[in-house]
């Protein structure tokens, strides 16, 4: 883990911004599995994003991946270009 754990309830999404480097090509394959874990065995995944105080981490459900963003439960989205890591 990388960042200050935190409840998924607990995101500001206007205090999200992104990563030092983009890390959405390298992390491809990991969005989809994390995607794929939420859906079919809903498990989760420990996501690590950057925000104005640093990096966070949440542990949760993947409920879709889109161009742009993450999707978790409750419509709460995550710029991909705020990531840092996911794990499962």
């Amino acid at each position: 883990m990388l960042g200050e754990l935190i409840e998924k309830e607990s995101i500001e999404v206007s205090e999200i911004i992104p990563a030092e480097q983009n890390h959405t090509e390298e992390l491809r394959d990991k969005l989809n599995g994390a995607q794929r874990l939420g859906n079919e065995f809903k498990s989760k995944a420990e996501i690590t994003f950057n925000t104005k105080d640093g990096p966070k981490t949440v542990n949760t459900t993947v409920w879709s991946v889109t161009e742009k963003y993450i999707q978790l439960k409750n419509g709460i989205h995550i710029p991909l270009t705020s990531l840092i890591d996911i794990d499962f």
